[in-house]
Protein backbone atom coordinates (compact mmCIF):
# COMPACT_ATOMS: atom_id res chain seq x y z
CA UNK A 1 0.00 0.00 0.00
CA UNK A 2 1.04 3.19 -1.25
CA UNK A 3 2.40 5.89 1.75
CA UNK A 4 2.14 8.42 -0.68
CA UNK A 5 -1.65 8.53 -0.50
CA UNK A 6 -3.26 11.22 1.01
CA UNK A 7 -6.30 11.15 3.50
CA UNK A 8 -7.72 8.62 5.68
CA UNK A 9 -6.40 4.88 4.99
CA UNK A 10 -9.85 2.87 5.60
CA UNK A 11 -9.08 -1.29 5.01
CA UNK A 12 -12.10 -3.49 4.44
CA UNK A 13 -11.94 -7.45 4.92
CA UNK A 14 -14.10 -9.55 2.58
CA UNK A 15 -14.93 -10.03 -1.49
CA UNK A 16 -18.72 -10.50 -0.34
CA UNK A 17 -21.23 -7.86 -0.71
CA UNK A 18 -20.58 -6.19 2.58
CA UNK A 19 -17.20 -6.22 2.03
CA UNK A 20 -17.89 -4.44 -1.63
CA UNK A 21 -20.44 -1.63 -0.74
CA UNK A 22 -18.49 -0.97 2.29
CA UNK A 23 -15.85 -0.22 0.06
CA UNK A 24 -17.71 1.72 -2.31
CA UNK A 25 -19.20 4.15 -0.21
CA UNK A 26 -16.51 4.82 1.84
CA UNK A 27 -14.42 5.99 -0.80
CA UNK A 28 -17.86 8.07 -2.17
CA UNK A 29 -18.32 9.55 1.81
CA UNK A 30 -14.49 10.96 1.61
CA UNK A 31 -13.02 10.76 -1.95
CA UNK A 32 -9.66 11.58 -0.58
CA UNK A 33 -9.39 8.06 1.54
CA UNK A 34 -7.34 5.09 0.13
CA UNK A 35 -9.75 2.46 0.46
CA UNK A 36 -8.85 -0.81 0.03
CA UNK A 37 -9.99 -3.75 0.17
CA UNK A 38 -8.36 -7.32 0.80
CA UNK A 39 -10.35 -10.90 -0.50
CA UNK A 40 -8.76 -14.24 0.45
CA UNK A 41 -9.87 -14.89 -3.62
CA UNK A 42 -7.93 -14.77 -6.57
CA UNK A 43 -10.86 -13.02 -8.44
CA UNK A 44 -12.48 -10.20 -8.83
CA UNK A 45 -15.82 -9.71 -6.26
CA UNK A 46 -18.71 -12.10 -7.76
CA UNK A 47 -22.19 -12.48 -7.04
CA UNK A 48 -22.93 -15.77 -4.69
CA UNK A 49 -26.83 -16.55 -5.46
CA UNK A 50 -26.15 -17.67 -9.33
CA UNK A 51 -23.61 -20.23 -7.66
CA UNK A 52 -26.54 -22.35 -6.71
CA UNK A 53 -28.65 -21.77 -10.06
CA UNK A 54 -27.40 -20.60 -13.38
CA UNK A 55 -23.88 -21.45 -12.80
CA UNK A 56 -24.70 -24.98 -12.00
CA UNK A 57 -26.83 -25.48 -15.45
CA UNK A 58 -24.18 -23.81 -17.07
CA UNK A 59 -26.55 -20.74 -17.99
CA UNK A 60 -24.12 -18.09 -16.30
CA UNK A 61 -20.14 -18.18 -15.40
CA UNK A 62 -19.24 -16.07 -11.88
CA UNK A 63 -17.52 -13.67 -13.50
CA UNK A 64 -21.07 -12.22 -15.41
CA UNK A 65 -22.03 -10.90 -12.14
CA UNK A 66 -19.36 -8.97 -10.41
CA UNK A 67 -20.46 -7.32 -7.02
CA UNK A 68 -19.13 -3.73 -8.38
CA UNK A 69 -20.71 -4.13 -11.85
CA UNK A 70 -19.06 -5.00 -14.90
CA UNK A 71 -15.95 -2.83 -15.23
CA UNK A 72 -15.10 -4.02 -11.13
CA UNK A 73 -14.00 -2.30 -7.83
CA UNK A 74 -10.74 -0.40 -9.75
CA UNK A 75 -14.15 1.78 -11.53
CA UNK A 76 -15.15 3.11 -7.83
CA UNK A 77 -11.35 4.05 -6.98
CA UNK A 78 -11.20 1.07 -4.82
CA UNK A 79 -7.97 -0.59 -4.49
CA UNK A 80 -8.78 -4.87 -4.51
CA UNK A 81 -6.15 -6.63 -2.88
CA UNK A 82 -6.69 -10.08 -4.19
CA UNK A 83 -5.19 -13.54 -2.31
CA UNK A 84 -4.83 -11.69 0.79
CA UNK A 85 -5.94 -13.60 3.96
CA UNK A 86 -5.92 -11.82 6.42
CA UNK A 87 -4.69 -13.57 9.84
CA UNK A 88 -4.77 -10.78 12.25
CA UNK A 89 -5.74 -7.47 13.48
CA UNK A 90 -3.10 -5.49 15.53
CA UNK A 91 -4.98 -2.79 17.29
CA UNK A 92 -2.68 -1.19 18.62
CA UNK A 93 -0.69 -0.88 15.54
CA UNK A 94 -3.97 -0.53 13.88
CA UNK A 95 -2.86 -2.83 11.30
CA UNK A 96 -4.32 -5.85 9.38
CA UNK A 97 -1.89 -8.93 9.44
CA UNK A 98 -2.28 -10.71 6.21
CA UNK A 99 -0.81 -14.36 5.30
CA UNK A 100 2.87 -14.06 4.69
CA UNK A 101 3.36 -11.33 6.75
CA UNK A 102 1.98 -8.61 4.48
CA UNK A 103 0.67 -5.55 6.63
CA UNK A 104 -1.82 -2.95 6.24
CA UNK A 105 -2.16 0.04 7.97
CA UNK A 106 -5.61 1.59 8.77
CA UNK A 107 -7.39 4.52 10.11
CA UNK A 108 -10.91 2.84 10.03
CA UNK A 109 -11.17 -0.98 9.65
CA UNK A 110 -14.91 -2.64 8.14
CA UNK A 111 -14.59 -6.08 9.15
CA UNK A 112 -17.36 -8.09 6.13
CA UNK A 113 -15.80 -11.33 7.07
CA UNK A 114 -19.01 -13.04 6.10
CA UNK A 115 -20.22 -16.56 6.54
CA UNK A 116 -18.72 -20.51 6.59
CA UNK A 117 -20.42 -23.46 5.85
CA UNK A 118 -21.51 -25.85 9.10
CA UNK A 119 -20.10 -28.75 8.13
CA UNK A 120 -21.06 -32.47 8.81
CA UNK A 121 -19.02 -34.50 10.72
CA UNK A 122 -19.88 -37.81 8.92
CA UNK A 123 -19.64 -35.54 5.42
CA UNK A 124 -15.95 -33.09 6.52
CA UNK A 125 -15.11 -30.96 3.85
CA UNK A 126 -12.77 -32.43 1.36
CA UNK A 127 -14.30 -36.01 1.81
CA UNK A 128 -14.33 -37.58 -1.76
CA UNK A 129 -17.65 -37.21 -3.94
CA UNK A 130 -18.78 -34.48 -1.27
CA UNK A 131 -19.96 -30.91 -2.05
CA UNK A 132 -19.81 -27.45 0.36
CA UNK A 133 -21.48 -24.78 -1.96
CA UNK A 134 -19.75 -21.12 -0.70
CA UNK A 135 -17.56 -20.07 -3.38
CA UNK A 136 -16.93 -19.81 -7.02
CA UNK A 137 -14.28 -22.99 -7.20
CA UNK A 138 -16.69 -24.59 -5.07
CA UNK A 139 -19.60 -24.22 -7.52
CA UNK A 140 -17.52 -24.52 -10.23
CA UNK A 141 -16.16 -28.38 -9.05
CA UNK A 142 -20.31 -29.11 -8.41
CA UNK A 143 -21.15 -28.23 -12.10
CA UNK A 144 -18.58 -30.39 -13.58
CA UNK A 145 -19.36 -32.91 -11.29
CA UNK A 146 -23.31 -33.07 -12.05
CA UNK A 147 -21.94 -33.11 -15.94
CA UNK A 148 -21.42 -36.66 -14.75
CA UNK A 149 -23.69 -37.43 -12.48
CA UNK A 150 -26.82 -39.97 -12.64
CA UNK A 151 -27.67 -39.84 -8.70
CA UNK A 152 -27.32 -36.73 -6.57
CA UNK A 153 -28.07 -37.25 -2.63
CA UNK A 154 -28.81 -33.27 -1.17
CA UNK A 155 -28.30 -33.23 2.87
CA UNK A 156 -30.22 -30.29 3.68
CA UNK A 157 -33.82 -28.80 2.85
CA UNK A 158 -33.21 -25.07 3.66
CA UNK A 159 -32.94 -22.43 0.22
CA UNK A 160 -29.25 -23.47 -0.94
CA UNK A 161 -29.76 -27.54 -0.85
CA UNK A 162 -32.82 -26.70 -2.87
CA UNK A 163 -32.19 -24.92 -5.38
CA UNK A 164 -29.22 -27.19 -5.54
CA UNK A 165 -31.73 -29.73 -6.29
CA UNK A 166 -33.62 -28.14 -8.45
CA UNK A 167 -30.78 -26.98 -10.84
CA UNK A 168 -29.71 -30.62 -10.76
CA UNK A 169 -33.26 -32.11 -11.46
CA UNK A 170 -33.08 -29.35 -14.71
CA UNK A 171 -30.30 -31.16 -15.42
CA UNK A 172 -32.04 -34.50 -15.48
CA UNK A 173 -29.83 -35.64 -12.37
CA UNK A 174 -31.86 -37.94 -10.13
CA UNK A 175 -32.09 -36.27 -6.90
CA UNK A 176 -32.74 -36.82 -3.19
CA UNK A 177 -33.30 -34.73 -0.70
CA UNK A 178 -32.68 -35.44 2.74
CA UNK A 179 -33.85 -33.19 5.59
CA UNK A 180 -33.61 -33.98 9.42
CA UNK A 181 -36.44 -31.46 10.54
CA UNK A 182 -40.18 -32.37 9.97
CA UNK A 183 -40.55 -30.44 6.54
CA UNK A 184 -38.36 -28.24 4.19
CA UNK A 185 -38.08 -24.85 4.60
CA UNK A 186 -38.90 -24.67 8.27
CA UNK A 187 -36.74 -21.77 9.08
CA UNK A 188 -37.87 -19.79 6.03
CA UNK A 189 -42.20 -20.22 5.59
CA UNK A 190 -44.93 -21.60 7.22
CA UNK A 191 -45.53 -25.24 6.42
CA UNK A 192 -48.35 -24.72 3.46
CA UNK A 193 -45.90 -22.54 1.36
CA UNK A 194 -43.22 -25.23 2.47
CA UNK A 195 -45.74 -28.03 1.00
CA UNK A 196 -46.12 -26.18 -1.76
CA UNK A 197 -42.50 -25.81 -2.72
CA UNK A 198 -42.14 -29.74 -1.98
CA UNK A 199 -44.73 -30.52 -4.31
CA UNK A 200 -43.12 -28.37 -6.96
CA UNK A 201 -39.73 -30.02 -6.32
CA UNK A 202 -41.58 -33.73 -6.70
CA UNK A 203 -43.21 -32.61 -9.63
CA UNK A 204 -40.13 -32.40 -11.04
CA UNK A 205 -38.69 -35.51 -9.83
CA UNK A 206 -37.02 -35.15 -7.09
CA UNK A 207 -37.46 -37.01 -3.88
CA UNK A 208 -37.65 -35.53 -0.40
CA UNK A 209 -37.18 -37.65 2.76
CA UNK A 210 -37.95 -35.17 6.09
CA UNK A 211 -37.20 -36.20 9.55
CA UNK A 212 -33.94 -37.98 8.65
CA UNK A 213 -30.97 -38.43 10.41
CA UNK A 214 -27.39 -39.41 8.31
CA UNK A 215 -25.87 -42.04 11.08
CA UNK A 216 -23.12 -43.43 9.03
CA UNK A 217 -20.86 -42.70 5.85
CA UNK A 218 -19.13 -45.29 3.97
CA UNK A 219 -17.05 -43.34 0.46
CA UNK A 220 -15.96 -45.85 -2.12
CA UNK A 221 -14.47 -45.82 -5.24
CA UNK A 222 -17.70 -45.90 -7.29
CA UNK A 223 -20.05 -43.76 -4.43
CA UNK A 224 -20.80 -42.73 -1.73
CA UNK A 225 -23.35 -44.96 0.74
CA UNK A 226 -25.29 -42.76 3.27
CA UNK A 227 -27.10 -44.75 5.83
CA UNK A 228 -30.05 -42.94 8.33
CA UNK A 229 -30.42 -43.75 12.32
CA UNK A 230 -33.24 -45.96 10.99
CA UNK A 231 -31.05 -48.36 8.96
CA UNK A 232 -32.40 -46.87 5.49
CA UNK A 233 -29.59 -46.34 2.90
CA UNK A 234 -29.47 -43.90 0.21
CA UNK A 235 -26.38 -44.39 -2.52
CA UNK A 236 -25.54 -41.87 -5.05
CA UNK A 237 -22.37 -40.67 -7.28
CA UNK A 238 -22.23 -37.37 -5.05
CA UNK A 239 -23.34 -35.25 -2.53
CA UNK A 240 -24.37 -31.57 -1.75
CA UNK A 241 -24.52 -31.19 1.74
CA UNK A 242 -26.57 -27.45 1.85
CA UNK A 243 -26.91 -27.62 6.21
CA UNK A 244 -26.59 -23.36 6.81
CA UNK A 245 -23.53 -21.45 8.11
CA UNK A 246 -22.09 -20.40 10.49
CA UNK A 247 -20.64 -16.55 11.39
CA UNK A 248 -16.90 -16.26 10.39
CA UNK A 249 -16.12 -14.20 13.26
CA UNK A 250 -12.87 -15.99 14.61
CA UNK A 251 -10.76 -13.40 13.13
CA UNK A 252 -12.53 -10.78 15.23
CA UNK A 253 -12.63 -12.30 18.39
CA UNK A 254 -8.73 -13.45 18.39
CA UNK A 255 -8.68 -9.16 18.00
CA UNK A 256 -10.75 -8.45 21.31
CA UNK A 257 -13.71 -7.55 19.96
CA UNK A 258 -16.72 -8.64 21.35
CA UNK A 259 -18.07 -11.74 19.76
CA UNK A 260 -20.79 -14.47 20.32
CA UNK A 261 -21.97 -15.94 17.19
CA UNK A 262 -21.35 -13.37 15.45
CA UNK A 263 -19.74 -10.04 15.92
CA UNK A 264 -21.31 -7.39 18.14
CA UNK A 265 -21.81 -3.89 16.58
CA UNK A 266 -24.44 -1.31 17.66
CA UNK A 267 -26.53 0.78 15.51
CA UNK A 268 -23.88 2.23 13.49
CA UNK A 269 -22.33 -1.06 12.77
CA UNK A 270 -19.35 0.19 15.43
CA UNK A 271 -17.72 -3.31 17.25
CA UNK A 272 -16.37 -2.79 20.59
CA UNK A 273 -13.29 -0.74 19.08
CA UNK A 274 -14.29 2.62 18.07
CA UNK A 275 -12.35 2.56 14.86
CA UNK A 276 -13.56 -0.67 13.70
CA UNK A 277 -16.95 -1.60 11.82
CA UNK A 278 -18.20 -4.62 11.24
CA UNK A 279 -21.41 -5.50 8.43
CA UNK A 280 -22.72 -8.66 6.80
CA UNK A 281 -23.42 -12.28 7.72
CA UNK A 282 -21.18 -12.26 10.34
CA UNK A 283 -22.52 -9.47 12.18
CA UNK A 284 -24.89 -9.48 15.07
CA UNK A 285 -26.81 -6.30 15.93
CA UNK A 286 -29.96 -4.71 17.48
CA UNK A 287 -33.25 -5.33 15.66
CA UNK A 288 -37.00 -5.19 16.51
CA UNK A 289 -36.53 -8.70 18.26
CA UNK A 290 -33.28 -8.19 19.84
CA UNK A 291 -29.95 -8.78 18.64
CA UNK A 292 -29.55 -10.75 15.04
CA UNK A 293 -27.91 -12.20 12.75
CA UNK A 294 -28.93 -12.18 8.91
CA UNK A 295 -28.14 -13.92 5.79
CA UNK A 296 -28.99 -12.62 2.83
CA UNK A 297 -27.56 -10.29 0.12
CA UNK A 298 -30.18 -7.36 0.46
CA UNK A 299 -28.98 -7.17 4.31
CA UNK A 300 -25.18 -7.39 3.54
CA UNK A 301 -25.20 -5.07 0.46
CA UNK A 302 -27.01 -2.21 3.07
CA UNK A 303 -25.18 -3.17 6.11
CA UNK A 304 -21.81 -2.65 4.39
CA UNK A 305 -23.32 0.58 3.12
CA UNK A 306 -23.53 2.22 6.25
CA UNK A 307 -20.28 0.74 7.85
CA UNK A 308 -18.38 2.44 5.02
CA UNK A 309 -19.50 5.56 5.36
CA UNK A 310 -19.28 5.82 8.97
CA UNK A 311 -15.82 4.38 8.92
CA UNK A 312 -15.34 7.28 6.58
CA UNK A 313 -16.71 9.75 9.19
CA UNK A 314 -20.92 9.96 8.77
CA UNK A 315 -22.63 8.68 12.04
CA UNK A 316 -25.41 6.85 9.74
CA UNK A 317 -28.08 4.44 11.37
CA UNK A 318 -28.53 1.24 9.98
CA UNK A 319 -32.14 0.75 9.81
CA UNK A 320 -33.18 -2.72 7.67
CA UNK A 321 -36.58 -4.20 6.80
CA UNK A 322 -34.91 -7.42 5.64
CA UNK A 323 -35.46 -9.63 2.50
CA UNK A 324 -34.69 -12.75 1.24
CA UNK A 325 -35.29 -14.44 -2.20
CA UNK A 326 -34.83 -17.97 -3.72
CA UNK A 327 -35.38 -19.27 -7.65
CA UNK A 328 -36.52 -22.73 -7.88
CA UNK A 329 -37.73 -24.15 -11.17
CA UNK A 330 -40.14 -21.25 -12.10
CA UNK A 331 -40.66 -20.55 -8.93
CA UNK A 332 -39.37 -16.77 -7.06
CA UNK A 333 -39.79 -17.38 -3.83
CA UNK A 334 -39.35 -14.19 -1.64
CA UNK A 335 -39.79 -12.81 2.00
CA UNK A 336 -39.89 -9.04 3.48
CA UNK A 337 -40.05 -7.71 6.85
CA UNK A 338 -39.47 -9.38 10.46
CA UNK A 339 -41.27 -13.03 10.67
CA UNK A 340 -42.14 -12.66 14.38
CA UNK A 341 -40.48 -15.23 16.81
CA UNK A 342 -43.66 -15.90 18.90
CA UNK A 343 -46.11 -16.83 15.81
CA UNK A 344 -49.27 -17.05 18.21
CA UNK A 345 -48.11 -12.73 18.63
CA UNK A 346 -49.23 -12.22 14.97
CA UNK A 347 -52.30 -12.70 12.78
CA UNK A 348 -51.82 -14.35 9.57
CA UNK A 349 -53.78 -13.20 6.50
CA UNK A 350 -53.05 -15.06 3.17
CA UNK A 351 -54.03 -13.96 -0.40
CA UNK A 352 -55.41 -16.40 -2.73
CA UNK A 353 -54.05 -16.02 -5.99
CA UNK A 354 -53.91 -17.45 -9.62
CA UNK A 355 -51.96 -20.22 -10.59
CA UNK A 356 -48.55 -20.72 -8.25
CA UNK A 357 -48.74 -17.38 -6.94
CA UNK A 358 -49.50 -16.46 -3.15
CA UNK A 359 -48.79 -14.32 -0.50
CA UNK A 360 -48.83 -14.48 3.31
CA UNK A 361 -49.31 -11.47 5.49
CA UNK A 362 -48.38 -10.81 9.52
CA UNK A 363 -50.15 -8.32 11.48
CA UNK A 364 -49.36 -7.50 14.57
CA UNK A 365 -51.14 -4.10 16.47
CA UNK A 366 -52.49 -3.55 13.07
CA UNK A 367 -49.05 -2.69 11.49
CA UNK A 368 -48.18 -5.21 8.89
CA UNK A 369 -44.41 -6.47 9.75
CA UNK A 370 -44.29 -9.43 7.65
CA UNK A 371 -44.89 -11.07 4.01
CA UNK A 372 -43.88 -13.96 2.10
CA UNK A 373 -45.07 -14.95 -1.66
CA UNK A 374 -43.94 -16.81 -4.84
CA UNK A 375 -44.39 -14.92 -7.85
CA UNK A 376 -45.27 -12.28 -6.53
CA UNK A 377 -42.88 -9.64 -6.48
CA UNK A 378 -44.90 -6.82 -7.39
CA UNK A 379 -47.32 -7.09 -4.64
CA UNK A 380 -44.14 -7.85 -2.33
CA UNK A 381 -42.71 -4.38 -3.56
CA UNK A 382 -45.78 -2.61 -1.97
CA UNK A 383 -45.73 -5.07 0.82
CA UNK A 384 -41.94 -3.67 1.75
CA UNK A 385 -43.42 -0.20 1.90
CA UNK A 386 -46.18 -0.56 4.17
CA UNK A 387 -43.63 -2.32 6.37
CA UNK A 388 -41.15 0.32 6.08
CA UNK A 389 -43.94 3.21 7.21
CA UNK A 390 -46.00 1.17 9.77
CA UNK A 391 -48.65 1.74 8.27
CA UNK A 392 -52.30 0.69 9.37
CA UNK A 393 -53.73 -1.68 7.29
CA UNK A 394 -56.85 -3.42 7.04
CA UNK A 395 -56.98 -7.14 7.35
CA UNK A 396 -59.63 -7.49 4.73
CA UNK A 397 -58.16 -5.56 2.59
CA UNK A 398 -54.70 -7.81 2.45
CA UNK A 399 -57.25 -10.91 1.92
CA UNK A 400 -58.54 -9.20 -0.92
CA UNK A 401 -57.14 -10.12 -4.07
CA UNK A 402 -59.02 -7.52 -6.18
CA UNK A 403 -57.72 -4.92 -3.92
CA UNK A 404 -53.79 -4.08 -5.71
CA UNK A 405 -51.71 -3.70 -2.08
CA UNK A 406 -50.32 -0.37 -3.55
CA UNK A 407 -54.34 1.42 -2.81
CA UNK A 408 -53.69 0.81 1.02
CA UNK A 409 -50.84 3.17 0.36
CA UNK A 410 -52.51 5.89 -1.54
CA UNK A 411 -54.64 5.28 1.66
CA UNK A 412 -52.45 6.27 4.05
CA UNK A 413 -51.44 9.36 2.52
Amino acid sequence: MSEKQSGKKIVVIGGGPAGVFAAIEAKRADPAAHVLLLTDEACEPYEKPPLSKAVLTGKALPEHALIAGPKGTAAHNVVLERTALATAIDRAAREVVAAGGRRYRYDALVLATGSLVRELPQLPLGMRRVHYLRTEADARALAAALRQCKHLVVVGGGLIGLEAAASAAELSVRTTVLEVAPRILARVCDEETGAFVAKEHRRHGVEIRTGTTIASVQAADDGITMTTAVDESFAADIVVVGTGVKPNDALAGAAGLTTDDGIFVDEQCRTSDPAIFAAGDAVRFPAPHGLVRLENWRHAQDQGAVAGRNAAGASEVYRTVPSFWSEQYDLYIQGVGWASPQPRQVERVRRLLAGKSMLLFEIADGVLVYAMGIDAQRDLAAARRLIERKIKVDVSALADPNRPLASLLKASV
